[in-house]
């Protein structure tokens, strides 16, 4: 499957970069409790499986790349990790994740950053593991992106994906398709200021590699020991993948 160039804000001038960010920082407030019922609760379940395999690595420092509003960062404090550093370019999302980071008292473990993933500023080989739940789909460009991630993961360090996919069976891949395009984008409409994200999002879930497909590019970049692992009958895929 090919990389599709889908932005929010179709008449828009700006860059998919700066679309993104807008309508981040647009649904920010809505956002953690609209995910809640787009995904009937279930992310919260993998992204307890993320935490399971990047604990198993005993990581001192992780990043958090699209962190949002931190609930992925959040949860990496139980890997008693020494300090999470999340990275988003919304700055109304990182500013709700702030607000969650401090009434949890890990604001001496989480810091959040206002950066571009694309164009990090960290040095090379400056973390033991790097996750991003539910944001390489909004990558200006995805090899570039990742080419960044591999720069500043350490050898042998882990890096995990979360990410939505399209299932491949029937019934799931029908009732995903009609899900996706015709419930999702009303129920954003309903709870959300901006009418056309959660149209965005679900477009471009649908539009992005997914599967062997992105297990390919991670290759290509120069990524190692790559796994896909299908979650809830292929609505959504763990990828893990290392340096060498």
């Amino acid at each position: 499957m090919s990389e599709k160039k889908i932005t929010p804000y179709k008449d828009s001038d700006l860059g998919k970069k700066e679309q993104v960010a807008k309508m981040f920082d647009t649904i920010s407030t809505n956002y953690d409790n609209l995910n809640r019922v787009i995904s009937f609760g279930i992310d919260l379940k993998w992204r307890r499986k993320v935490l399971k395999m990047v604990s198993k690595v005993n990581p001192k420092n992780i990043l958090d790349i699209a962190t949002g509003t931190g609930d992925l960062a959040i949860l990496m404090a139980q890997t008693n990790a020494e300090k999470i550093i999340g990275l988003d370019i919304s700055a109304g999302m990182l500013e709700v994740g702030k607000n969650k980071i401090a009434s949890k008292k890990l604001s001496n473990t989480i810091e959040m950053i206002l950066g571009d993933s694309e164009n990090m500023p960290f040095e090379d080989n400056s973390f033991d593991a790097i996750t991003v739940a539910f944001g390489v789909r909004n990558f200006e460009t995805l090899e570039k992106g990742l080419k960044e991630i591999l720069r500043v993961l350490k050898p042998n360090g882990l890096f995990v994906i979360l990410e939505t996919s399209v299932p491949e069976k029937a019934p799931f891949k029908q009732g995903y398709n009609f899900y996706s395009r015709n419930i999702l984008p009303i129920i954003g409409k309903l709870f959300s200021k901006d009418d056309v994200a959660y149209g965005y999002l679900s477009e471009s879930a649908a539009a992005f590699p997914y599967g062997e497909a992105l297990n390919n590019i991670l290759r290509k970049i120069g990524f190692i020991d790559v796994i896909a692992l299908p979650q809830t009958f292929g609505v959504a895929t763990i990828y893990s993948a290392s340096k060498k």
